[in-house]
């Protein structure tokens, strides 16, 4: 059995299966490339980082309306129920739907008619992390920002995520600082595909309270060093870095490593739907490759709480029900 875990590095565009791909294009009439699920299915093989965005970018033109996104994420919400997951905090990418002409209140109203209920279907409590394209100009980032903020649409944070390589952080300065001045929480992923230095740039220029991935931290001791005195977090999602080959295979997955050198890293699914499951999954892969005992188990549930968003008594609550999984694991 699992323990209770927080899953923090989640894109919600990222849970579409294949099916719901299919049936939501039925309903709205939309000419997909895929001729059937089974096509659709084939395309998964990746290479990269960029050809699994072109397929993302293709899958979410299906979803239109306030019910697309509130049914999206009510599935999500199930599947990561099931899965053990007891907080979660999603990032959507609003660019890719504004840039559709599908307006922010209705992503956002969509998806948050469903976390609303999270906690009375599923007991799991949740926050909302809009995250940007950081291929696309920093502008365009700032008015998503301003949009948002000044029509009072309820976001808990902002991230920063697409294609790493040639994007640094250092771009997005004056959005993350005004950001930080509306009172939002603050991530980017780092050190996925990019370098080090993206990860230094993330910490020390947009100041961020935790960093998504973080693997290529390890190619620069300065930096492991900085990252365990200071406890910032890292969202690893091991099945979806090697589904696009920044580690080859997962006995080669630096998770072992980054618990040995004391980093708060946590497991996360990433994008579940397209990397080979949820974060149950994840758990699955990392136990059976490296032969995890319970204890490191227990420790990465833990780190999932000390690594979120969340309240000192809700942070305590779910350190309890870790407690309740470790005894009766006894």
């Amino acid at each position: 059995m699992r323990p209770p875990v927080a899953e923090l590095h989640l894109h919600l565009e990222g849970t579409l299966e294949p099916a719901f791909i299919i049936e939501t294009a039925a309903k709205h009439g939309i000419e997909l490339p895929w001729r059937s699920l089974e096509h659709l299915e084939a395309q998964y093989d990746f290479t990269d980082l960029q050809s699994f965005l072109d397929l993302l970018y293709v899958n979410l033109e299906v979803l239109r309306d306030e019910d697309d996104f509130a049914e999206v994420t009510r599935r999500y919400l199930a599947r990561a129920s099931a899965a053990g997951v007891r907080h979660a905090e999603i990032f959507f990418d609003v660019q890719a739907h504004t840039r559709r002409g599908i307006p922010a209140d209705t992503v956002i109203g969509g998806i948050r008619s469903a976390l609303d209920q999270s906690l009375v279907d599923h007991g799991m409590t949740t926050m909302l992390i809009m995250s940007f394209w950081r291929d696309l100009p920093p502008e365009d980032a700032m008015d998503a920002l301003t949009e948002v903020l000044d029509a009072g649409l309820p976001i808990d944070g902002i991230g920063l995520d697409s294609a790493e390589v040639g994007s640094p952080p250092s771009l997005f300065v004056d959005v993350y600082r005004a950001a930080s001045e509306a009172g939002l929480h603050v991530v980017a992923h780092a050190g996925e595909e990019g370098p080090p230095e993206y990860v230094w740039e993330a910490l020390d220029l947009l100041h961020v309270e935790r960093v998504d991935h973080g693997i290529r931290s390890l190619e620069d001791p300065e930096l492991v060093a900085r990252l365990v005195r200071d406890r910032v977090p890292l969202t690893v999602c091991p099945l979806s870095n090697v589904r696009l080959r920044t580690v080859e295979t997962m006995a080669e997955h630096p998770l072992p490593r980054m618990l040995e050198l004391g980093l708060l890293v946590s497991v996360n699914s990433d994008d579940p739907a397209y990397f080979g499951g949820y974060v149950d999954a994840n758990f699955d892969a990392v136990v059976g490759e490296f032969d995890l005992d319970e204890g490191t188990v227990e420790q990465l549930a833990r780190n999932s709480v000390d690594s979120a968003f969340l309240e000192p008594t809700e942070r305590a609550r779910l350190h309890a029900e870790i407690d309740a999984w470790r005894d009766r694991s006894d």
